[in-house]
């Protein structure tokens, strides 16, 4: 008896022993088919949701760009006393418009197509050559399309003021980058390349020179040399506290068929017709 009862007892802790092995296996099986199976189906899941939920809410664009206008000339600054052009250095500069429009889908002014906050970041310039010192920042509507010695960027960031009344209006004088929560105005900025030719002498009279782009083609400049390619990012907030952005690239050309910037200025308009011009309303997930 004694025998037959240890004997059942040796088979009784080898059952439980099997079973609570069986049940660690399961319970590692399981573990296996959550990590590489059923958790991957709720990362789809809801990256599926996420999409759904950015779609709607970028459905109805709210703002888009609508023109992007583009100034291109040439300039000269002459360095030598009671200015002889013996010692002139030669500068090629863009200035560019950016029309946004915010009633492609709400046409009455509200609080969901008005602008409460407007910067610029992110901004690169990609040159074709290392040909003279490029330079990018805010540009005064009122001197668009004349040339301007400015500094560079402090702090890579352009920040907008936003005027939402008649009398902030009146008493703006556009020195600073201003814009309207009405998106009546456009966003005006300036790209300078400087000293693309230093110390240049002028042989005759005042008249060999041009105060334009044909001074390019009288010192030899190759304008493929001098096109460049520009990016930057725009943020705006409207009086709902919701964010949209847009990442802006732009391929300035300034050899064109017809001459380019030889003819003195190049006036460029960018095609912005399709969904790819509106901006994108950030969704918090």
């Amino acid at each position: 008896m004694k025998n037959g009862k240890k004997t059942f007892l040796s088979l009784l802790k080898n059952k439980l022993f099997l079973l609570c092995l069986l049940i660690l296996l399961l319970i590692i099986l399981l573990f296996i088919y959550y990590n590489l199976i059923f958790k991957e189906i709720i990362k789809r899941n809801e990256f599926a949701n996420e999409a759904i939920t950015i779609s709607a809410a970028n459905k109805n664009p709210i703002f888009k760009i609508s023109r992007i206008f583009l100034y291109s000339s040439a300039d000269i600054v002459d360095n030598t006393e009671g200015q002889t052009l013996q010692d002139v250095n030669i500068h090629q500069f863009t200035d560019i418009a950016i029309e946004i429009d915010n009633r492609c889908y709400e046409t009455e002014l509200t609080a969901q197509n008005t602008v409460k906050e407007l910067y610029i970041d992110n901004i690169k310039i990609e040159k074709n050559s290392d040909i003279g010192n490029s330079y990018i920042n805010y540009k005064n509507p009122y001197k668009f399309a004349k040339f301007q010695n400015f500094a560079n960027l402090e702090d890579d960031k352009i920040s907008y003021t936003i005027l939402k009344t008649n009398e902030e209006n009146n008493s703006n004088d556009y020195s600073n980058p201003t814009f309207y929560t009405d998106c009546s105005n456009p966003l005006t900025l300036g790209y300078l390349n400087k000293d693309i030719v230093t110390n240049y002498a002028v042989q005759q009279n005042s008249e060999a020179i041009s105060y334009n782009g044909k001074v390019l083609e009288q010192t030899n400049i190759n304008l493929n040399d001098i096109g460049y390619t520009l990016s930057f990012s725009i943020h705006l907030k409207n009086n709902l506290d919701e964010n949209f952005i847009y990442n802006m690239k732009i391929n300035v050309d300034l050899n064109t068929s017809s001459g380019g910037l030889y003819n003195g200025y190049l006036f460029q308009g960018k095609d912005t017709s399709g969904r790819m011009y509106d901006f994108f309303k950030q969704v918090n997930l």
